[in-house]
């Protein structure tokens, strides 16, 4: 089998989406990847830090354009949907007119709209969500998520501003702020709102305590990754969302 592609925009100071993401693909039963990442310099997650960061992507798309990819991942989420309702698209929309411009057609995504991509396959409405970022900047992503037609019926902030330290939160910590959650009558539970914030193992942990399908940014991203790329998004052991036969293909 000859592999697919993957481009990866991350920020410098995230190392888990290319751990992550990865990790899931590998579990593909009829197909093989291979990962090309281009950074973009951010180790504060605020706003200052986030507009800066998203000021390098035209550098960064080109890097990738370079290397012949099949798929591209702008995978920061929370440095589009901290700019406000709607950017991943008009993102993914700047992002391919560039490549076009230099004869290359990828298919190209972004972790900000696969987590509503991901979450609309589901069928869910009502959500909750825990986020590793500081509180302005977790209103803003649930603000988005509303726009997008989500109901966030809980959410959790873990007040962490520095990416790296976000990269080592433990997931003990991630599920106790997860049990903190009132989630009555909620559809879904997102457990990791962002690339950075190690979450692949507790997905099916967290399933079978909660009861509600459970999504990460990296499950949500390997699986809009498989769709554009015309490939079944089932992979064992990522929860319900790449389940076989949970989710209708495209």
């Amino acid at each position: 089998m000859t592999p697919h592609r993957i481009g990866l925009v991350v920020p410098s100071s995230n190392v888990t989406v290319e751990t992550e993401v990865p990790a899931l693909l590998a579990r593909h039963a009829d197909a093989r990847f291979s990962f090309h990442s281009s950074r973009m310099r951010m180790q504060a997650v605020s706003p200052e830090g986030l507009r800066a960061m998203n000021d390098q992507r035209e550098r960064c798309i080109d890097e990738l354009g370079d290397a012949g990819v099949d798929a591209l991942l702008y995978a920061c989420l929370v440095a589009l949907m901290a700019q406000g309702p709607g950017t991943h698209r008009s993102t993914e929309e700047a992002v391919t007119a560039q490549l076009s411009a230099a004869g290359q057609h990828p298919a190209v995504l972004s972790s900000a709209g696969a987590l509503v991509e991901g979450l609309r396959a589901l069928g869910a409405v009502r959500i909750g969500l825990v986020m590793p970022y500081l509180r302005p900047l977790a209103q803003q992503v649930v603000a988005y998520l509303e726009a997008e037609g989500f109901e966030v019926v809980d959410w959790a902030a873990l007040e962490v501003g520095d990416n790296t330290e976000v990269g080592c939160i433990a997931g003990d910590r991630i599920l106790r702020a997860a049990r903190d959650l009132s989630l009555d009558g909620a559809d879904a539970l997102v457990i990791s709102a962002c690339v950075q914030m190690p979450s692949l193992d507790l997905v099916g942990p967290a399933e079978e305590e909660f009861g509600l399908p459970v999504v990460s940014a990296a499950t949500a991203g390997a699986f809009t990754l498989l769709r554009h790329l015309g490939l079944a998004p089932e992979l064992p052991g990522a929860g319900r969302l790449l389940a076989a036969g949970q989710v209708a293909a495209r």
